[in-house]
């Protein structure tokens, strides 16, 4: 098999909004006009403006969606945002979709005023097949990509020249779209899509589901089945998120019931059958809580570190209020070996909440600011005390350590499915 490297190109691509940028091969130092944050509770999607300097960030303006939020991603013209909502799924907690409730699924086109980074609907929702779990475009700007983990699987849309959403591609042979996909990703390359679908882990009345990396061609909005990666037979392989490097033959992927980083290499517009390397996220791996698991993963812009959440929030059983058990909700930090793509482990940094579902840096590089998804109380001595949801902000230093600069609480209500879910920011024009 041939190995592939990627290539610097013009700017041309958007990824999804966790860390939004143009694609891998033209990020660079220098600083954008503007940064952007969106951070999404239930059906509100609210700005932030971003102080890269000061590592600040100011509330703006609110808009609101016919569902909860699940995911968003940038055009690469940077001038739309497409949303993805559900009125089911996890964006609830425990309240789920009201009793005798048509559930309802769709994706929403924004345009995103450069200047500003406010958002104006253009044209009216789209309705989608199931929850659309992820969202992400091609790398030319043509075509929509959605997850959807129920049942799994991926749809690919039409987008027109002013950026709205158009008709669904029909493919044209059935797609190997595995057992609970949890993220899509085209390749920098643009000849193939990796849709990561997580499977599920045991529980007491059901056999684990296995986890797997589909791996499909891609040619202008169509998908063709091509590998089936899933080390193991996909068992104990409970894969999440997956992030690029931007100038090297690797994909870093996140094992969310293990705890784990894999390292995969690329090549051949596929990847390898086994991972290069697997590492532990914890700081503690020896001493895990139940409910303990990773998150979302991003590779800095300069391709030296790797970062990825850890997060637990499981409450004690018992009477009274919820008091958490325990347990890591951080950021690991990793630094990656610039000739193997080995990932070291250099921080596990505390996010001050519960738990970081979805984190993002600034396209510079600079900041890196983690979403915690809810309130939870803890105990403090002798008293019980609510640690509230919140965006936690980090400066990113030389050595890509992270330091913690401030914390945004953000008002939530568990109780009423309305969670802060997902987070991501945006270079302007």
């Amino acid at each position: 098999m041939q190995t592939s490297v990627f290539r610097v190109v013009a700017p041309c691509a958007a990824v999804a909004l966790g860390l939004i940028v143009p694609p891998q091969s033209s990020r660079t130092s220098a600083a954008p006009l503007k940064t952007a944050l969106f951070a999404a509770v239930g059906t509100a999607l609210t700005q932030y403006d971003v102080d890269v300097e000061r590592a600040t960030l100011v509330r703006r303006g609110t808009v609101t969606l016919p569902a909860n939020v699940q995911e968003a991603a940038l055009h690469p013209s940077r001038r739309h945002l497409y949303v993805g909502w559900s009125s089911t799924g996890a964006a609830y907690g425990t309240l789920g979709a009201a009793p005798g409730d048509r559930p309802r699924h769709g994706v929403s086109a924004f345009r995103l005023d450069g200047a500003s980074g406010l958002l104006a609907a253009d044209g009216g929702p789209v309705p989608l097949r199931a929850r659309p779990i992820h969202l992400t475009t091609d790398v030319a700007g043509t075509h929509l990509l959605t997850a959807y983990n129920n049942p799994s699987g991926v749809t690919v849309h039409r987008l027109q020249p002013g950026g709205t959403i158009g008709d669904e591609v029909v493919q044209p042979n059935p797609l190997d779209g595995g057992i609970y996909a949890h993220f899509v990703r085209v390749f920098p390359s643009s000849r193939a899509v990796v849709l990561v679908t997580r499977g599920n882990g045991p529980t007491e009345t059901a056999p684990e589901d296995p986890g797997a990396l589909k791996v499909f061609s891609y040619d202008n909005g169509l998908l063709r089945n091509r590998a089936s990666i899933a080390p193991g037979g996909g068992y104990g392989f409970q894969v999440r998120h997956l992030d690029f490097h931007p100038s090297r033959p690797w994909a870093f992927v996140t094992l969310e019931r293990q705890n784990a980083i894999d390292v995969f290499r690329v090549g051949d517009d596929s990847l390898s059958a086994a991972p290069l390397f697997s590492k532990t996220t914890l700081a503690d791996p020896g001493h895990v809580r139940p409910g303990q698991t990773t998150s979302a993963i991003h590779v800095h812009p300069n391709g030296r570190f790797v970062y990825v959440g850890n997060r637990a929030s499981a409450p004690a059983q018992g009477p009274g209020a919820p008091v958490s058990i325990g347990g890591e909700n951080t950021i690991a930090v990793f630094a990656i070996d610039q000739e193997t793509g080995e990932p070291t482990l250099i921080q596990t940094v505390d996010t001050r909440g519960f738990h970081p579902r979805t984190f993002a840096l600034d396209p510079t590089g600079r900041l890196l600011v983690a979403g915690n998804l809810t309130p939870l109380a803890v105990r403090d001595g002798t008293r019980i005390r609510t640690v509230s949801a919140g965006l936690s902000v980090f400066r990113i230093a030389a050595d890509g350590r992270l330091e913690f600069s401030r914390q945004y609480p953000v008002e939530t209500d568990p109780a009423g499915g309305r969670l802060l879910f997902w987070m991501g920011m945006a270079a302007l024009e």
